[in-house]
């Protein structure tokens, strides 16, 4: 899918967010990617094939709540 070189990671490879934007939408929360991966602001992914990547978003450590 990538024409560029050096080839972009597919979507099938770990680092496959480092692929190149083709479109970036900020106001409605994604982007797609070079190698066909759309990106979701909240770190979720939809990858070409249709499988979907649950956010993966550090969370830090002065976020975490617990019940009292």
């Amino acid at each position: 899918m990538c024409q560029h070189q050096t080839p972009c990671p597919s979507a099938d490879s770990a680092d496959r967010d480092s692929a190149r934007l083709v479109a970036h939408h900020p106001e409605q929360g994604w982007s797609l990617l070079c190698n066909g991966v759309v990106l979701f602001e909240d770190t979720g992914e939809l990858l070409p094939d249709g499988r979907v990547i649950d956010p993966h978003r550090p969370m830090a450590g002065g976020q975490v709540m617990t019940a009292a």
